[in-house]
């Protein structure tokens, strides 16, 4: 499989990486949510060359995740919101940031805390499921083919 082919694929991971799925895109996404904006303050903070910055704003405005909205009119500056799409993100990050504190912290312990405002508390993330709302597991989790997979098969016997 090509990386350009991976948004045909009837797999959500995989067209969910044929957005996401490249290192510098996770960390302007992580600065994003961090209520980085700029195209500056993302060069800045990432140290990512102006070319590679540019190429990945451009993607992720051209998918959705990210509008480009102009701050000053002369000259012309702009930018970078997340839009629904692009917030609907949220979970993965902080599952990575979960991942990250977990097994990558040299045991310093997380380099970041996070507070939940409507609580005051702090947490740790973590997934849980929609109906009962309990923690989810992947022991305890069985995945079924859902109706994107038999569409998907009956193009390709039509197709």
């Amino acid at each position: 499989m090509r990386w350009e082919e991976l948004q045909e694929e009837t797999c959500s991971v995989a067209r969910t990486l044929s957005v996401i799925g490249d290192r510098w895109t996770l960390l302007i996404l992580r600065d994003a949510f961090l209520r980085v904006r700029r195209f500056e303050d993302f060069q800045k903070k990432l140290g990512i060359s102006r070319h590679r910055l540019s190429e990945r704003l451009k993607k992720l405005v051209a998918q959705g995740v990210l509008k480009k909205v102009e701050y000053q009119s002369s000259p012309p500056r702009y930018e970078y919101r997340l839009t629904e799409k692009g917030l609907d993100l949220y979970p993965i990050i902080m599952m990575m940031v979960r991942w990250g504190d977990k097994w990558m912290d040299d045991g310093n312990g997380a380099p970041m805390v996070y507070k939940h405002q409507g609580c005051g508390e702090y947490f740790v993330p973590e997934i849980s499921c929609s109906e009962c709302h309990e923690p989810l597991k992947p022991r305890e989790v069985m995945p079924e083919f859902g109706p994107g997979t038999l569409a998907a098969r009956r193009r390709k016997k039509n197709g």
